[in-house]
């Protein structure tokens, strides 16, 4: 997941200065990089035209996602990179019964949120995508601070 592309190139940057990643770049699957204490995964697993997801693609990729999720036994934080992440896990969590509604989550950079006892501490960030980050709307030390406040809160 990001590997090769200019997200990627932000997202690993910021994962091995937080101490997520073995190395700053990822150009390929066998290019050595490790992750540590970090799982990626991303609510729809194919790339869509212009990158602009339809409802039905999100739904037929859901099962994915909720697999992966039952997997994790240990998660602590999730950072959903984007709104579409943001709004895709919610709505996972609300169908489960683990929140009664979407209410109090309001999506914005760097928020944190928890979302139910027992359950892992959810911050929200701008996807490092071209558009936000050639626009200046995230910036390197922004979504640095994302992920320096997952490490910190991943070790309490």
């Amino acid at each position: 997941m990001f590997t090769g592309d200019r997200s990627g190139e932000w997202l690993y940057r910021a994962l091995f200065q937080t101490g997520f990643a073995s190395q700053a770049d990822s150009v390929s699957r066998g290019d050595g990089l490790t992750l540590h204490g970090i799982y990626i995964t991303a609510a729809l697993h194919c790339a869509p035209p212009d990158n602009k997801p339809e409802p039905h693609e999100l739904v037929k990729c859901r099962p994915y996602l909720e697999q992966e999720l039952a997997l994790l036994k240990n998660v602590k934080v999730v950072v959903a990179l984007g709104k579409i992440a943001f709004d895709h896990y919610l709505n996972i969590l609300k169908e489960q019964g683990v929140i009664r509604s979407r209410a109090a989550f309001a999506f914005g950079h760097n928020r944190r949120f928890t979302t139910a006892p027992g359950q892992p501490i959810l911050i929200s960030s701008y996807h490092p995508s071209q558009q936000n980050t050639s626009t200046g709307k995230l910036t390197e030390p922004m979504l640095l601070a994302v992920f320096r406040q997952a490490r910190r809160l991943a070790q309490l």
